[in-house]
């Protein structure tokens, strides 16, 4: 009689283990293709979403709200939220902050940035348009700093009042920018609305003709901040 071995490593494996690795790599890589998939349709979504063609241009960039719809920007924060990287010039349109702004104030900064560069003064963006989480966020900060809300009002708005949030005010510097802007904006419609922030700029497009309007001593005497 022969002795066979029986041992687990010359023991036959059954057919049907041996196609378990194969149809587990099968089904992985048919997930792995579906999230492609996915992520290509959206990625379509949100470019189709967000461009347009149209007197500027092939792909010239839609309002906040278009944009918005597509990318949920109401929620998003950091840069995607309006946070400004440091040195942003108003030409600087693939930055949130700056692409968010109404098109017409941006034209306004954006003429006004191209006279005050040739007199050798500097214009960068360091607040645009923000989004409600973010300044939300940065109301809450506010707060702390300040001690209280009431306080945190004179310098921040509510993401439902903020012109920010809507894209219809911006925050410039340098200090040399801000002393051109108070003597030269009007021409271009570009106002200061507060007395307590020489940086934060609104269109008024019939100001080029008038002047701009008496400014409010704070944001809290504003009728806009208690609709």
């Amino acid at each position: 009689m022969r002795n066979l071995d029986t041992s687990p490593s010359t023991r036959p494996v059954p057919a049907r283990h041996r196609r378990r690795p194969a149809v587990v790599l099968a089904v992985v890589a048919g997930a792995i293709a579906f999230s492609l998939v996915v992520l290509l349709a959206v990625a379509v979504a949100v470019s189709r979403a967000a461009t347009v063609d149209g007197p500027g241009g092939a792909g010239r960039l839609l309002g906040t709200a278009a944009v918005g719809a597509a990318l949920g920007r109401d929620e998003a924060t950091g840069e995607a939220g309006g946070v400004v990287p440091p040195g942003t010039s108003p030409f600087d349109e693939d930055v949130p902050a700056v692409s968010g702004l109404d098109p017409r104030l941006l034209d306004a900064l954006q003429r006004a940035t191209t006279d005050a560069t040739a007199a050798g003064v500097v214009v960068v963006v360091n607040g645009g348009w923000r989004s409600a989480a973010y300044q939300e966020q940065l109301l809450d900060d506010a707060v702390v700093q300040y001690g209280s809300r009431t306080e945190a009002a004179r310098w921040v708005a509510t993401p439902e009042t903020s012109a920010h949030v809507h894209g219809d005010a911006v925050d410039v510097g340098s200090w040399d920018a801000t002393s051109w802007l108070s003597g030269n904006g009007a021409a271009y419609g570009l106002c200061q609305i507060y007395e307590n922030e020489s940086w934060h700029y609104e269109l008024r497009p019939e100001a080029a003709d008038q002047g701009c309007p008496p400014m409010f001593r704070d944001p809290t005497e504003d009728p806009r901040m208690n609709p």
